[in-house]
């Protein structure tokens, strides 16, 4: 089966994660995907450890399926160089700060004087626009000026740092790959290509819906652990166990409610737990800690009950649900190597079957693209 984006070539001017995670995205889809890059050292996240094969392996996770070349930007006359590239891209990615694709003559409006159809997706912190444009700052700046960050919180009442670059890979990777699909939909309409403006901040609120609602209408700006999500219900919790694991535990409706307190022998005074949230989940939580995590696995399993023991991440990799849905079926090879390949939100019926692929080495592609 052909895949969707068979025939689609994209200029990957983007470095790090929220760029090339979306044209790694793109690629798995059936796109042509030409990375460009510095010549010498590259995307600077190839020097990254720990190493698998002459990169790191984030690179190569990142990167699988692409193509490589590698060209100074600042040299006069770049745009020319890359002429015959631009002429035949349908899709720009890059994420500098506004304005250094201009300088470089690389902009939009330079590209789209050449291909009329290009659709040019720009990915940036704080946007194209605005007093925050140019500001430099990294995932954790910008979860915590959205507001999301302040609705984290440790044991002390600081915000805890989040195990994901969350504003990188949502407000980032995944909006750029929702606006190209769109930018390529209605360019089947009209033929005209476009520049897309897509902030990593600004599309972190989306996330927040139940906090802006509740602030807007009622004046419930939500505070840490005092909300149904962020730790303010016994329904929605983690419970440490005796033995140092813990439960994830959501129950939020009243028949997995009802069925997890029955899972766990929870006296039936707990059943409301409107009146005194705090005093149910301090019940609750001396009852999880009783007892180990196997027990609790046990008494869960089969059970409609929402709730779940806390996995390592090696622990995740095995489990054998993940396996059975494929998820880690494709590898990643560099020197004779093999490691699971990461996996990426494209439906099986969109991507290939082939089960190993590499990364690009710096710069193989110049001499096919004439660039040597």
């Amino acid at each position: 089966m052909m895949r969707p984006l068979e025939g689609v070539r994209v200029l990957d001017f983007s470095t790090l994660l929220p760029g090339p995670m979306a044209t790694l995205i793109l690629a798995e889809a059936g796109a042509e995907v030409i990375k460009i890059e510095r010549p010498g050292r590259g995307d600077e996240m190839r020097s990254y450890s720990p190493k698998f094969g002459d990169d790191s392996v984030n690179f190569g996770l990142l990167n699988r399926g692409k193509r490589s070349i590698a060209i100074d930007l600042k040299q006069a006359g770049v745009a020319d160089s890359l002429r015959g590239l631009i002429e035949s891209a349908d899709i720009v990615v890059e994420q500098f700060r506004p304005g250094v694709m201009d300088r470089l003559g690389l902009g939009y409006e330079a590209l789209s004087q050449i291909n009329g159809g290009i659709i040019y997706c720009a990915i940036t912190g704080y946007g194209q626009t605005g007093p925050k444009a140019q500001v430099a700052a990294h995932d954790l700046n910008y979860v915590a000026e959205a507001g999301m960050l302040g609705l984290s919180a440790g044991s002390d009442g600081a915000p805890v740092l989040p195990p994901a670059l969350i504003a990188d890979i949502a407000g980032g990777t995944y909006p750029a790959v929702v606006n190209i699909l769109l930018a390529l939909r209605q360019r089947d309409r009209t033929g005209k290509g476009c520049k897309l403006d897509i902030a990593m901040a600004d599309n972190l609120f989306t996330f927040l819906y139940w906090a802006i609602g509740n602030g807007q209408v009622e004046g419930m700006w939500p505070v840490p652990g005092g909300e149904l999500v962020t730790g303010g219900s016994p329904r929605y919790q983690i419970y440490r166990t005796s033995d140092g694991k813990f439960v994830a535990a959501g129950p939020l409706e009243d028949k997995f409610w009802a069925n997890f307190l029955q899972a766990i022998d929870a006296p039936p005074e707990l059943q409301d737990d409107s009146k005194d949230p705090a005093g149910v989940r301090a019940a609750i939580a001396a009852i999880i800690g009783a007892r180990p995590a196997a027990h609790w696995r046990e008494c869960f399993a089969g059970k409609d009950v929402c709730s779940v023991i806390v996995a390592t991440m090696q622990e995740a990799m095995q489990d054998e649900h993940f396996h059975a849905r494929g998820l880690f079926a494709k590898e990643l090879e560099s020197n004779g190597r093999r490691i699971t390949a990461l996996p990426v939100p494209v439906a099986g019926i969109f991507r290939d079957d082939v089960p190993v692929g590499g990364y690009p080495a710096l710069g193989e592609g110049n001499q096919e693209f004439g660039l040597d």
